[in-house]
């Protein structure tokens, strides 16, 4: 339920009707938009009488909402949220790039890729130290030392860094990361989610490979619900019988997401493609869609990289994407 507040209000029976919400054991989430303040109320709101609150003088409206949704969904907040992140800001009209390695492989490596991608125009520095792998042959990551080595980067560059939690158990070491991302595979760890949310520290929240726009929202939700509202959505592809990408890039995500959700939207076009070649197509497509940023995966030395070297670019290449990529950003009224 939302109750629409007008902008003109009595403070001292605002102050009352938020009193009497939390007597009956509802959580309020509050957004102030330039013309009207929207009250979103979670719990179980059977026990609210629409009629005595839509008769207050400071009510403008009240609605009930069907969506399961709540703190993720634009009718509780109605204007775009924005993650800031040191001095970088994802949403509120910019259009970010977060860029590098899958894997951190070495100290040369994630630094020299670091240096490459900021002179490029990321403003944020991407790194797996825990790598989810198919395989249990494949390369797993450095995990710890892997973390160390991108605050390492992040020393040397300055750049914010993002890397991906795999379980519970190694939240500690996560305490100096700028951003938690969640991968696709876990999407719908709801213990995990749980957890990450009780971090206070902004997240990356993929969608999963088979996952529907409303689950995926759904786990927004369980973030928000343990009080993370700092949360970066990303398209990543989603499973289809198409075979000649790894995964296929639903687009129309972008759109749905912007009307369903005031959360920022970004688009890894790398695992959405699986081919390096593909990854600046897609990208622009992310731009003109209207999504916030892209995620990219590049690499000093793709041929000879430990993870997904098909799908990375060299630090030239994403220079190219960049210049490319900002003109259709700012065709569509994005900062860059």
């Amino acid at each position: 339920m939302i109750i629409v507040i007008k902008k003109d209000r009595d403070e001292k029976q605002y102050e009352h009707l938020k009193e009497w919400i939390k007597s009956l054991g509802l959580k309020t989430d509050i957004s102030e938009g330039e013309n009207s303040l929207v009250m979103g109320l979670v719990g179980d709101t059977s026990r609210v009488d629409i009629d005595l609150v839509r008769s207050l003088d400071i009510v403008e409206d009240v609605k009930r909402i069907q969506e399961p949704f709540k703190l993720a969904n634009r009718k509780f907040h109605p204007e775009d949220s924005a993650v800031k992140v040191g001095g970088v800001t994802i949403g509120a009209g910019n259009f970010t790039y977060i860029a590098g390695p899958c894997s951190v492989e070495t100290e040369k490596q994630i630094i020299g890729v670091a240096q490459a991608v900021k002179a490029a125009g990321a403003t944020m520095l991407r790194g797996g130290a825990f790598k989810p792998r198919t395989s249990p042959y494949a390369f797993q990551g450095l995990r710890d030392e892997g973390i160390r080595l991108l605050l390492k980067a992040k020393e040397e560059t300055g750049l914010p860094i993002v890397t991906e939690i795999m379980s519970e158990i190694h939240i500690d070491l996560f305490r100096d990361v700028d951003v938690v991302q969640i991968g696709a595979r876990d999407m719908q760890n709801f213990e995990l989610l749980k957890a990450v949310g009780r971090m206070g520290k902004p997240v990356v929240l993929k969608r999963g490979v088979a996952a529907t726009v409303q689950e995926w929202l759904m786990s927004a939700e369980y973030l928000m619900s343990e009080g993370c509202h700092d949360i970066v959505l990303c398209e990543r592809g989603i499973r289809t019988y198409e075979t000649s990408t790894r995964n296929t890039l639903d687009i129309s995500a972008v759109p749905v997401l912007k009307e369903l959700t005031h959360l920022p939207v970004i688009v890894d076009p790398s695992h959405a493609s699986g081919v390096a070649r593909y990854v600046k197509p897609l990208s622009k497509a992310a731009a003109a869609a209207g999504a916030d940023g892209v995620m990219i995966e590049v690499h000093n030395d793709p041929p000879h990289a430990l993870c997904d070297g098909a799908q990375s670019l060299r630090p030239e290449q994403f220079a190219e994407v960049v210049t490319e990529v900002n003109a259709v950003a700012r065709a569509v009224g994005k900062k860059v």
